[in-house]
């Protein structure tokens, strides 16, 4: 099952750069690495990124993540993936831009 992660353009830069993250200012806030599934991340892009264009979505694959990934609780009940160590960039399945259109997010096809 692949998760994704929503990240801001110079975040993603330094990412692939460092070769492995502890996420974006609200992921060290909250010790932990937020994902959304695929059913989540829209409304993942619309609440939290919702003016934002230079974004990139990036795909992991769950079971690969191990046992620091823990389904927590959160928006509404739905449990959400959160990781609980550096993510490495040896981890990506892959990285898409996700452009902001007149209406929202346009999410690569696929991903739902």
């Amino acid at each position: 099952m692949l998760i994704y992660k929503i990240l801001r353009r110079p975040e993603w830069d330094a990412f692939r750069a460092a070769g492995e993250t502890l996420g974006a200012p609200i992921d060290l806030a909250d010790g932990y690495i937020h994902f959304s599934t695929a059913a989540q991340v829209a409304e993942t892009a619309a609440k939290w990124f919702a003016t934002e264009s230079d974004l990139v979505l990036v795909a992991f694959e769950a079971d690969r993540l191990g046992p620091a990934l823990r389904w927590e609780p959160s928006r509404g009940g739905q449990l959400f993936p959160h990781l609980y160590r550096p993510l490495l960039l040896a981890e990506v399945v892959w990285d898409k831009s996700l452009p902001l259109g007149a209406t929202g997010h346009i999410f690569p096809e696929g991903v739902w």
